[in-house]
């Protein structure tokens, strides 16, 4: 069965679609075909992995302009990595998420179950905000990974979700499950990153991974490359990057 998991904390620049983007070629570099679903108006994890904007993109789905399989396209250096892009064309993504999707709650839920069959894993890139198009992707999640940096206002944001998943969960009636946190950014030789890491493990009961500053994801997305397979000067992710990702790649899908 396709498990599907989306990231997100309703705060910018926590490194969500690093996160995402990376886990996902996680997958398909170890052979399962992968779905990426960039539900974010920015279109940051298309734009990564896409050199051009593609013909239709998840908003043209969400309204009827065109099939999911019209709409998907392959990553062009990653196998079995695949897109269902966001280019922010016009801000079509974001403009439908204001006006029709409050009467179509369910959509993305819909779309990823008519896709299910044939991807293996399925991930979802969501924006910081947490309006009707991050809850509808939400509903959709099997499991939802919150993603933060080393900062009291990650923290907070971290509080915020968790009392508003509870209120998806109970008026939505959906048992999306969340109990991982990545910190993001790590440096475990500043007191204020070891003082959040020791708040993030005290809010509840959750996993907590440890990404540390890493320069291969900067320089790997302007270039449009997957990080495990990208080296700077003959030197690729971090030994802690890398085991981090393996870790959550084998806790996810149980590999």
């Amino acid at each position: 069965m396709t498990k599907t998991v989306a990231f997100h904390l309703q705060k910018g620049g926590v490194g969500k679609t690093t996160i995402s983007g990376t886990l996902a070629c996680q997958s398909a570099l170890a052979g399962r075909k992968t779905l990426v679903v960039d539900c974010d108006p920015q279109g940051n994890v298309s734009s990564w992995f896409l050199q051009s904007a593609p013909k239709y993109e998840l908003s043209d789905v969400l309204q009827g302009k065109c099939y999911v399989k019209d709409a998907v396209v392959p990553a062009p250096d990653v196998d079995n990595l695949f897109l269902l892009p966001t280019f922010g064309i016009g801000g079509t993504l974001k403009t439908y998420s204001e006006t029709k999707l409050t009467e179509e709650p369910y959509i993305i839920q819909d779309l990823i179950d008519e896709v299910g069959k044939d991807y293996d894993h399925i991930i979802l890139d969501l924006s910081p905000g947490l309006g009707m198009l991050e809850r509808s992707a939400l509903i959709a999640s099997d499991e939802v990974i919150t993603p933060m940096t080393s900062e009291v206002f990650s923290l907070d944001g971290l509080e915020i979700f968790i009392s508003e998943l509870a209120k998806i969960r109970k008026n939505m009636r959906v048992s999306v499950k969340h109990d991982k946190i990545i910190i993001n950014s790590y440096d475990s030789r500043i007191k204020q990153h070891r003082d959040i890491y020791a708040a993030a493990i005290e809010s509840g009961n959750y996993k907590v991974y440890l990404i540390p500053v890493d320069p291969v994801f900067r320089k790997c997305q302007e270039l449009g490359k997957a990080p495990q397979l990208f080296k700077i000067r003959g030197r690729g992710m971090k030994t802690q990057t890398v085991e981090v990702f393996e870790e959550l790649y084998r806790d996810l899908w149980n590999n």
